[in-house]
């Protein structure tokens, strides 16, 4: 009896399935048919303005934009392992100041984050930020990576069985000695998968960078792309962009999963 009802239930949910992708199928199918793909040709696939992009846009923006990316993705996460400790501290100001940090730039969306770090703090104590574009874009967006990242890295930290660190500390290992070669490299397999996901998120915000101004030789995919499409008066260059974008992050994605998935195995 409980042998077929769930036969049933299963059975029930295969044909709901089939009815969303073929309801889906017919949509899509629907859609095309009614496009007008001479206008799309014209406006969002000109191959002669997609060829006058390169080598740039690869030599250029995409070079800038993975730039961007690992230099803020490794400034984020030294300050996000910093806040992740301090936030797991003995001491309250400590826990205090590393909470605020975390909610405060988690709340703020990243480009006031970036207009605040770009022109906000230098006009209001006098400061220069070197590096340019590169070392404003690499504070701003390593500000807020870090917010989030401090969380995957606590969570991490705290899903390695506590009776790790107790082992260690009962052979005379001290805290922290124990926290860097005993509970750490166990957090790493944790913290993998959604850091690499924090990457991907990282590549694609660094559109905003447009925002502090760039020179022609620190565009990033999208500045690029938006100088190129209004030159041009044509959205070509927004979809070779969205193309590279795709060719970067797609791997990254599927790495994310196939990590989960060894994760998901290892458990």
């Amino acid at each position: 009896m409980v042998t077929a009802v769930r036969s049933n239930r299963v059975q029930r949910a295969q044909r709901r399935r089939y009815i969303l992708i073929g309801g889906s199928v017919l949509l899509v199918v629907a859609l095309l048919a009614v496009a007008d793909w001479d206008r799309i040709q014209q406006n969002f696939f000109q191959s002669d303005i997609a060829r006058e992009m390169f080598p740039q846009v690869i030599t250029i923006a995409a070079k800038n934009t993975i730039i961007y990316t690992a230099a803020a993705f490794s400034f984020g996460l030294v300050l996000a392992l910093v806040l992740a400790l301090m936030k797991r501290s003995t001491i309250a100001p400590y826990r205090w100041f590393a909470t605020a940090y975390i909610e405060l730039f988690r709340a703020l969306p990243a480009l006031i984050t970036i207009l605040l770090v770009a022109f906000a703090v230098p006009l209001a104590f006098d400061v220069r930020i070197p590096g340019g574009t590169l070392g404003k874009g690499t504070l701003g967006l390593g500000i807020v990576a870090a917010a989030y990242m401090a969380e995957t890295i606590r969570a991490g930290i705290e899903a390695v069985p506590r009776g790790q660190m107790e082992a260690a500390r009962s052979l005379g290992m001290p805290k922290a000695t124990a926290m860097r070669y005993i509970v750490l490299p166990q957090a790493i397999r944790i913290m993998i998968p959604p850091l690499t996901n924090e990457l991907v998120l990282l590549i694609k915000d660094t559109s905003l960078l447009f925002i502090i101004g760039t020179t022609p030789v620190s565009k990033e995919l999208t500045k690029f792309a938006r100088d190129f499409m209004t030159s041009t008066q044509n959205a070509t260059p927004l979809m070779v962009v969205a193309v590279i974008y795709v060719i970067i992050t797609l791997p990254l994605t599927f790495l994310v999963r196939r990590l989960e998935k060894r994760a998901g195995r290892g458990r």
